[in-house]
């Protein structure tokens, strides 16, 4: 790491963005390297006061970050890994997978509060479909209203009375220092987090060594056999980082790796889900980057077995036209 020339990371503008690209740009500083942060606004960020699958589908928060990556503007950029769409975009590649925050959702509501615990005709806010159909099959009595915007404006929404409890990803409360907030972590198998979610991920241009081994020792083995299977799932389902399904990979106590992954259709209300798991044959530590994505897709095809399929044809009509 001697003699380093000028990392130059790009992030998207809000506080939870900049506070991540802050944890990269910190450790990257620790090795030697001389960093310049560049804020870039794109269009999901934008455009806050529309649902996101309205704007443009996969890749609203992150397409101008890759741009500027395309046109040598940055050398690298930070994403939340949930966010980018699973085919890599040409001539940029994955460099690292740094350790995972928690992968969960978790509700935001008071002390003491659970999901199953709040009053009948409480208000919920989220805009996730997936969070949406799992918070209506588990209480269908809720009333779920969208909302949009950074962590810090929700809460302020929710503390103003707009609502009694919001869904959010618990690693973003966690990074902004407010894991205080959470009232509880909604785990599988009652409540699947989306593909990649607490996992961070910093991209680069393909052809450029010298990035890919600066960053190097930031990658974490487990996280990223993790998010390889649990993205191979959703490449295999053809859903987009907006479609109704979760996934996650976690390594057991022998070491080896469990994949299970959540289907959800949410029609006027009633929602029907399907789960699908598999175990990796290996220790985690001896799977190849090709068994993890074999899990994957196995995983994928014992959705579409019974069913996914048509379930998600179904959903991206009703989105399309709602």
């Amino acid at each position: 790491m001697q003699h380093v020339e000028m990392v130059r990371i790009g992030t998207r503008g809000s506080t939870l963005a900049r506070t991540q690209t802050g944890w990269v740009a910190d450790r990257l500083r620790a090795l030697g390297a001389v960093v310049q942060v560049e804020t870039i606004s794109t269009q999901g960020d934008a455009r806050a006061d529309v649902p996101v699958a309205r704007i443009g589908g996969d890749g609203v928060f992150v397409r101008e970050l890759e741009q500027a990556l395309l046109d040598g503007r940055i050398d690298a950029a930070v994403h939340s890994l949930k966010d980018l769409p699973t085919a890599e975009t040409p001539g940029l590649s994955l460099a690292c997978v740094p350790e995972r925050a928690t992968p969960f959702d978790a509700l935001v509501a008071g002390p003491g509060a659970t999901l199953v615990g709040l009053r009948s005709g409480a208000v919920v806010g989220t805009s996730s479909i997936r969070r949406v159909a799992q918070t209506r099959a588990l209480r269908p009595d809720l009333d779920v209203r969208p909302i949009r915007g950074n962590v810090d404006s929700r809460l302020r929404r929710l503390d103003a009375g707009e609502y009694d409890g919001l869904i959010l990803a618990a690693a973003g409360l966690e990074r902004l220092g407010l894991a205080g907030r959470i009232s509880e972590l909604l785990r599988p198998p009652a409540f699947w987090p989306a593909v990649a979610q607490g996992a961070l991920v910093v991209q680069v241009r393909a052809a450029d060594r010298r990035l890919h081994d600066i960053l190097a020792p930031l990658d974490h083995m487990p996280t990223h056999a993790a998010v390889v299977a649990e993205r191979s799932c959703l490449a295999g389902l053809a859903g987009g980082c907006l479609a109704p399904i979760g996934a996650w990979a976690r390594i057991q106590d022998d070491g080896s790796m469990t994949l299970g992954a959540c289907v959800l259709e949410d029609e006027e209300g009633r929602v029907r889900r399907i789960v699908a798991e598999r175990q990796a044959d290996a220790r985690t530590t001896q799977v190849s980057s090709a068994a993890l994505r074999h899990l994957g897709t196995d995983v994928a095809a014992g959705l579409l077995a019974a069913g996914a399929e048509e379930m998600l044809a179904r959903m991206r009509l009703r989105n399309k036209n709602g």
